[in-house]
């Protein structure tokens, strides 16, 4: 199993516990504390995510970590889970993969929106309205600006991409001329 889907399954059991026994949104933002603890603290990272390391030294450290920390009951199993398993490297994974879980469960929708300029809070909105018309959730957007598009607007759901570009409408065109 790759590291990938390990990751994926641990996420949805995590999920699926924490909807049981405790607050979805108080376990995300724990997971992602311990993960950005293992982002930010390097040598930490290094230690516990080493295979040389052995898994009972990389337990006791995070034993040690959570009786620090705190974490809720669920989120202090699951470390303790990685640390016996030496899995702890999935940590960064899990966290993604449990937010996105947490979002489908909300029904929200994450979209990528690239502009050729910086689009103004009202023109962000009106998008965000019709994106949330389109797919039929609630959409968290994240825009970034692009140049090369030459002018409109590329949103991208999941696999869906909505090409409203300038760019791909010239494309278009002379695909329809090189035809005649």
């Amino acid at each position: 199993m790759t590291n990938r889907a390990a990751a994926r399954r641990y996420a949805r059991a995590l999920f699926d516990v924490s909807l049981k026994e405790a607050d979805p949104q108080q376990v995300g933002r724990e997971v992602e504390a311990f993960a950005e603890l293992l982002r930010t603290n390097t040598e930490l990272e290094r230690v516990l995510t080493n295979p040389a390391v052995p898994a009972p030294r990389k337990r006791a450290a995070v034993v040690a970590l959570v009786e620090r920390l705190a974490p809720s009951a669920v989120v202090s199993k699951l470390l303790v889970l990685l640390a016996e398993r030496d899995r702890l490297a999935l940590v960064p994974e899990v966290a993604a993969g449990f937010r996105e879980r947490l979002l489908d469960h909300q029904n929200v929708v994450r979209a990528d929106v690239t502009s050729a300029v910086a689009l103004p809070e009202e023109a962000v909105a009106k998008l965000q309205a019709s994106l949330t018309r389109a797919t039929g959730r609630d959409v968290l957007m994240n825009t970034k600006v692009d140049g090369s598009i030459l002018g409109g607007v590329v949103a991208k759901i999941g696999s869906v991409v909505f090409d409203g570009s300038v760019t791909r409408q010239l494309e278009r065109m002379r695909a329809k001329l090189a035809q005649e």
